[in-house]
């Protein structure tokens, strides 16, 4: 007897080629007796997203696999699919896999009739990875990348709504606004990477500091925001200040170093001080600055006092927005003077405000809020216009061609156009552009690196030139000078103020211009106020200097009468022969100075006196000198502190203390330091000082080589000491 099997074969090969295309795709399938709610067949896929083998799963069901709370939605979505037969429904959620872990899935679910009984085709998507990139971007988006705190986004939308709630439930809400003081100094001495991992040490701290339910949040910087939610309102807030300012009292160990940091904070209330998210900020934002203000390392509420200064500070910004729109900004020029020749070699172009009723306002009082506002791309864009125009002006004049440098901004930079505005400029006027400098900040440079330098290889290949001012004080870095296209630096004021007095200050300038130079660059001094400022700068082969000393910004007319008049800087002659032996003393008592006067005068020496250290170190800047003697007991610095200071800087000199009376301990201590050459007490043996002092300069010949003679240069070549003691003019009054 014979049975046909060939349509069960057919069924089966069906079945076959049916699992084959199932177990093709990377997609998890899984069919479903809705009757039964067991799984009927599913591919290779499923069992692999799972981690059950293909028994274990076709003895078990959807509700094996999912959790319990989606039971009820998922037999609505199955009768929605039984009804609408054909139709097919997507959803998203989770699925159990056999070790307990879920996996995110994405469902794609039809039904089909099968005989009295209907079959779910699901196919699912695993799209864990999917979920966690968009996660992970809606957490970047709303957090720190460094702290992981909540970023200024996220901490305005926390406030916005914890001061709704508080306004339903009669809270008080504080806000502080934090801000380390100094940081910028540990971001420049010990690099980023230090500053960084103390960012996150401080958050850490300041994490500790508040409950659960208050909000840290790093609003940018080094500066951060506390949301508290209060119940003894000022103390509470008072009292979580200085938590913090205790807990900083630990150092911070970062690396090899370990810092002292402190904070300064800033306290505004709701609703006592406003009671909208952005009032706040700003207000406990003026509050930290008032701490600041107030020394650092401490706390301020915020008060209508501030409220008013904030209102001024509106009022400026208005006032600075109508100053534009009415031509109220004009442009002064400060000279820059050559080194070598005393002429004038180019001119800064600096912003003044005449003000309606105010007078000339200096840019000090104004900058900040130019850039605070966005302000600054615009007036920015009309000074280099404006000094664009007046250096074509004068193309044309009888004061002829004349650099002229514009200072820009690190905004300007970010967010302006500024190689098209400079672009324009110049061929707007008809000037060449190596008649136009541009002055940027070390920190300027750092606003968007690359787009700041295309921009300022751009220009320099127009032949605009480039400098940076106040080197020194920013982000000083070989690397940066290697990167960026730059012509000249500007040594900042802060190192030019005391460089005839201060060790430091003198090695700083000395290793920039060493520096500067061997890099082809050249150097522009600010602030030289004082003529031993300029010989020491000169004599360090400074190439230009810019300050009081020569003269004050300039408005127009008085400018182009000094230029006209070919108005020089009288130089520190260079060293010729013949050259006296000099002796400088030092000594706040004119009558001991008179005294040692009558008694050397007949020695040959070219005697120098001094009435205090800070003189004494003016006349070494100035003079040529090999042999100094100092009281020891000085109002201003003792006798061994100047010649500490002395020292470092002359090395070469002899230096002897006089003293009145005896400080062992100190004289000693400068002896061994190699600080003194001799010491005595007054009354001095007149014959012992004369023969010492003649076996010192003695000395000082031998070690040098020369004749000490009355006919001779007391400098050889390539001495350090400085060159002249030319009588240089006398410095301007500068205005307070």
């Amino acid at each position: 007897m014979y049975m046909d099997v060939s349509e069960r074969k057919r069924g089966e090969d069906e079945l076959r080629r049916f699992r084959t295309a199932m177990d093709c795709t990377d997609d998890a399938i899984f069919l479903v007796n809705c009757t039964s709610m067991r799984f009927v067949e599913l591919n290779a896929a499923a069992s692999r997203m799972l981690g059950y083998s293909r028994e274990e799963l076709l003895g078990m069901g959807p509700c094996d696999i999912t959790a319990e709370s989606t039971w009820p939605e998922m037999a609505l979505l199955y009768e929605r699919l039984m009804a609408n037969s054909g139709s097919s429904l997507s959803d998203e959620m989770a699925l159990i896999r056999k070790d307990g872990s879920q996996v995110q899935v994405e469902f794609h679910r039809q039904a089909l009739a099968s005989g009295p009984d209907w079959i779910i085709v699901a196919v699912v998507r695993d799209i864990s990875e999917r979920k966690e990139a968009a996660l992970r971007l809606q957490y970047q988006a709303h957090h720190d990348g460094l702290t992981g705190l909540p970023n200024r986004t996220l901490f305005y939308d926390t406030l916005t709504r914890t001061l709704h709630q508080a306004t339903q439930h009669d809270w008080t809400v504080a806000v502080l606004f934090l801000d380390l003081d100094n940081f910028k100094t540990v971001n420049d001495t010990l690099g980023h990477g230090v500053g960084d991992d103390l960012l996150v040490q401080f958050a850490n701290r300041l994490l500790g500091c508040v409950r659960a339910r208050d909000t840290v949040g790093r609003l940018g910087g080094d500066e951060f925001g506390v949301i508290l939610v209060m119940q003894d309102e000022l103390n509470d807030a008072a009292g979580v200040a200085g938590k913090i300012r205790e807990v900083l009292r630990v150092p911070f160990v970062l690396g090899q170093h370990e810092l002292n940091v402190t904070a300064s904070i800033g306290i505004t209330m709701h609703p006592l001080d406003a009671s909208q998210p952005d009032e706040l900020i700003k207000y406990a934002d003026t509050a930290m600055y008032r701490a600041k203000q107030a020394g650092r390392d401490t706390f301020r509420f915020f008060t209508a006092q501030m409220n008013v200064e904030v209102l001024a500070r509106l009022d400026l910004e208005k006032a600075l927005r109508r100053a534009f729109e009415n031509g109220e900004f004009v442009l002064h020029y400060q000279p820059k003077v050559a080194l070598d020749s005393g002429c004038v070699a180019g001119l800064e172009a600096l912003l003044r405000w005449e003000r309606p009723g105010y007078g000339l306002i200096g840019p000090d009082m104004f900058i900040a809020s130019l850039e605070e506002t966005g302000l600054i791309l615009k007036v920015g864009s009309w000074v280099i216009d404006e000094a664009c125009r007046q250096i074509g002006q004068w193309l044309r004049s009888p004061v002829g061609p004349m650099q002229v440098s514009v200072n820009v901004a690190g905004r300007q930079l970010a967010e302006g156009d500024v190689d098209g505005d400079v672009i324009a400029a110049l061929e707007r006027h008809g000037v060449p552009p190596e008649l136009l400098e541009l002055e940027l900040t070390e920190s300027s440079l750092m606003v968007n690196t690359e787009r700041t330098i295309k921009t300022l290889k751009d220009l320099k290949w127009h032949g605009v030139q480039i400098s940076i001012d106040d080197f020194g004080t920013g982000y000083s870095s070989l690397a940066y000078l290697r990167r960026f296209p730059i012509d000249k630096l500007k040594i900042d004021i802060a190192f030019i103020r005391e460089v005839t007095s201060n060790p430091d200050d003198a090695a700083i300038v000395q290793a920039i211009l060493g520096m500067a130079h061997s890099l082809k660059l050249h150097v522009i001094a600010e602030g030289v106020e004082t003529a031993a400022q300029l010989a020491f700068l000169k004599r360090n082969r400074c190439d230009q200097v810019q300050g009081y000393f020569f003269s004050r910004p300039l408005a127009l007319p008085e400018l182009e009468a000094l230029l006209l008049n070919a108005r020089q800087m009288q130089l520190p002659a260079p060293a010729i022969l013949p050259y006296r032996k000099t002796l400088l003393l030092v000594d706040d008592d004119a009558h001991v100075l008179s005294s040692l006067r009558r008694l050397l005068r007949d020695d040959g020496y070219h005697i120098l006196c001094a009435g205090s250290a800070a003189e004494g170190f003016d006349l070494l800047a100035q003079h040529c000198v090999q042999v100094i003697i100092c009281d020891q007991r000085m109002p201003d610095m003792s006798g061994t502190e100047f010649f500490d200071r002395v020292k470092e800087m002359y090395q070469d000199s002899f230096r002897i203390v006089l003293s009145g009376y005896t400080d062992l301990d100190s004289i000693m201590k400068a002896v061994n330091k190699g600080a003194i050459y001799r010491f005595y007490t007054k009354p001095w043996d007149n014959a012992v000082l004369r023969a010492d002092l003649r076996e010192a300069f003695r000395h000082y010949g031998l070690l040098h080589n020369i004749d000490l003679g009355d006919n001779h240069c007391a400098c050889p070549a390539g001495d350090r000491l400085p060159e002249t003691a030319a009588q240089l003019p006398e410095t301007q009054s500068r205005p307070a």
